[in-house]
């Protein structure tokens, strides 16, 4: 804790999650879009991982080099005095302590979270929860008590949206109290958007909830009503930023 009773940068992070007050997260890439976003008002700052990887010509699904994400974070923390939290992925490894010395170098960056799924990247399925639970308290001793580590579950993205039931719900449930217990700060669930399904999240998690808004998706107020707590943009505004880019050069060159 800061001297005088001041709150930390992780403090005031943590205090932004409110249930029926989200935190809205616009998500950035690079040191230029962190200073666009931060001038526009935002309280808090994002990376999403497949912006930072297209912006610097690499796939998602850490195809960007670990040292290049870190060095891009750093380059970022640097740039503003607002909390950033970094998309970090599958935490660039499987094993509990590689991960540990992947997410203590995350936390010197000064990056004061990071989003970490469940889904075994380049792989398939995802990490039965008691090794999913390991990952995560590796994680958790690595980088410190207050590191914001937002617990991502693929679930609702592996099923299609048709199928998304009570019982995924409860498959969710089961991973947010796992994670809860390794240590896990928040709870990200992309790919959920039946606003009944949120609500019934929100009310039993024991984490804070994160959506990821997508277009034609629920408006925020709706998000907000059901319990939501944080909502962040994904890939989004990277590329609608690359298509007014790639549109005002074409007609330029047209």
């Amino acid at each position: 804790m800061a001297s005088g009773g001041a709150m930390t940068s992780f403090d005031t992070f943590a205090r932004l999650h409110v249930p029926g007050k989200p935190l809205i997260l616009y998500n950035i890439w690079d040191a230029g879009s962190a200073q666009a976003v931060a001038r526009a008002g935002a309280k808090a700052l994002a990376t999403g991982s497949w912006s930072v990887a297209a912006a610097h010509g690499f796939f998602d699904a850490e195809g960007l080099p670990l040292d290049l994400a870190l060095a891009n974070a750093a380059r970022i923390v640097a740039a503003t005095t607002l909390p950033v939290t970094v998309d970090f992925e599958g935490g660039y490894a499987a094993a509990p302590e590689l991960l540990a010395a992947n997410f203590a170098a995350l936390a010197a960056t000064g990056a004061v979270g990071c989003n970490f799924e469940d889904q075994v990247v380049g792989g398939e399925g995802l990490y039965p929860i008691e090794a999913q639970q390991a990952r995560i308290a590796a994680a958790r001793k690595a980088a410190g008590p207050a590191f914001f580590i937002n617990a991502r579950t693929d679930l609702f993205l592996k099923v299609a949206a048709p199928a998304h039931d009570a019982g995924l719900v409860s498959a969710a449930l089961d991973r947010a109290h796992a994670y809860a217990e390794a240590g896990a700060s928040g709870l990200f669930v992309p790919g959920l958007a039946r606003l009944d399904l949120i609500e019934k999240l929100c009310v039993k998690s024991p984490l804070p909830v994160n959506h990821m808004a997508v277009p034609g998706g629920p408006a925020r107020a709706a998000l907000a009503s059901a319990g939501i707590a944080r909502i962040s943009h994904g890939p989004f505004p990277y590329r609608a930023v690359m298509k007014q880019l790639e549109e005002a050069a074409r007609a330029l060159f047209g």
